[in-house]
């Protein structure tokens, strides 16, 4: 389904990815791996195009998007739920969940707002209170109910359970396996190494711009650089 080929990326002067290629198979949920300012954020946002790329390719089935805008790569089936959610605070969960389908607002959003508050019964509960007012573990729960709005084949899901409390992180892992099993494919960048390995299909490992370890997520679990670096082994 997705395709990165060498990609380069930079912040003004300092290249944050050097020649990254990885790719997605449909249905499969596909994580990244890395310390924190390795670049998996960059190369999220460059695949959702919210960020500039200097060379490469980025293609979405078989199509190049790399000069798409990202709306349009939203339209196209890519939706992202960007690291610290980045909520409406002053909306309402409804209006936040509205807001995910502006892409499709001409179409009735009634039965995908239904699927979210079945997916998080506490959405339901709570639809009208100000999306600021919530905890954190619903804050991420909105966060992906509402990127699930825009009815996306692709899910860039960025450290779901970042500042979460051990049992709301399996729950949330849990919710993106059960969406994998609906046949929604993800690509999972996860601080939690040893978690998002279990539920993953292929796995790359990031280290300042570049692949280093790649393979099925079993492979990469025993991997030593990936046991001695990021599961504490």
């Amino acid at each position: 389904m997705l395709s990165v080929e060498n990609l380069t990326s930079a912040y003004g002067r300092i290249e944050a990815l050097h020649g990254v290629s990885i790719k997605v198979g449909v249905g499969e949920i596909v994580t990244l791996v890395g310390a924190n300012g390795a670049g998996k954020t960059t190369l999220l946002r460059a695949i959702s195009g919210v960020q500039p790329i200097t060379a490469g390719s980025i293609r979405f089935d078989d199509k190049p998007i790399e000069r798409l805008p990202s709306h349009d790569r939203v339209a196209a089936g890519i939706t992202q739920v960007p690291e610290g959610r980045q909520l409406f605070a002053p909306l309402t969960v409804e209006d936040n969940l509205k807001l995910g389908a502006w892409s499709r607002r001409r179409v009735d959003m009634t039965p995908d707002i239904a699927r979210v508050y079945a997916l998080f019964p506490i959405l339901d509960e709570r639809r009208n209170t100000l999306a600021g007012a919530l905890s954190g573990g619903q804050q991420q729960m909105l966060a992906i109910g509402r990127a699930l709005m825009a009815r996306p084949r692709l899910l860039l899901l960025d450290e779901p359970s970042m500042g979460l409390a051990p049992i709301l992180v399996d729950q949330i892992l849990e919710t993106i396996h059960g969406l994998k099993r609906e046949g929604l494919t993800i690509l999972l960048v996860e601080q939690n190494a040893s978690s998002a390995l279990a539920i993953a299909d292929h796995a790359y490992v990031l280290e300042t711009g570049q692949i280093t370890v790649s393979g099925t997520a079993a492979e990469v679990q025993v991997d030593e650089r990936v046991r001695e670096a990021y599961l504490g082994v």
